[in-house]
């Protein structure tokens, strides 16, 4: 997604608890414990991959992508789809993604990374234009001078 920024990957705190588990000093049981919502939103929202589960090795992980932030009202902490995050970035200012993980054949599940998305992070054409103008090629400066800030600032000084 072309707004997203921030972005935490925990795929080093993966592989340690994975090592863990394989050289038997964390028990399965610990580890593939999926609560019966995130299994419900892996099978009607969540996004099939190509990677099997580490722990069973029998089926295909699936991503489910879950949503928070103030402007969502209601609908934070509800799983949606990749379709349905584009077009929240495209109308909501910012809100959080969590990526978790789920194998639903073991009950495998782990958070993957988490990224915030909106329309905050999107530089106008404008702003990169005036960037260009004033010498700055990267557009860093737009991005900068047309940030939530500044616009507060703008209209304190009303």
């Amino acid at each position: 997604m072309r707004t997203q920024r921030r972005v935490v990957d925990y795929s080093l705190q993966k592989r340690a608890l994975l090592r863990e588990v394989h050289s038997g000093r964390v028990g399965t049981y610990e580890v593939c414990d999926a609560s019966p919502y995130l299994k419900n939103a892996a099978r009607f929202h969540g996004e099939p991959t190509e990677t099997l589960c580490p722990v069973c090795r029998r089926e295909n992980l699936t991503l489910v992508h879950y949503i928070y932030g103030d402007e969502l009202k209601q609908s934070a902490g509800q799983a949606r789809t990749r379709a349905e995050l584009s077009m929240l970035a495209m109308t909501l200012r910012e809100f959080q993604v969590y990526v978790v993980e789920v194998c639903r054949g073991c009950d495998w599940n782990h958070l993957v990374e988490q990224f915030l998305l909106g329309r905050d992070g999107v530089v106008t054409g404008e702003g990169a234009e005036a960037s260009a103008v004033a010498g700055d090629p990267t557009g860093a400066a737009a991005a900068l001078a047309s940030g939530p800030a500044s616009r507060r600032r703008r209209e304190a000084r009303r």
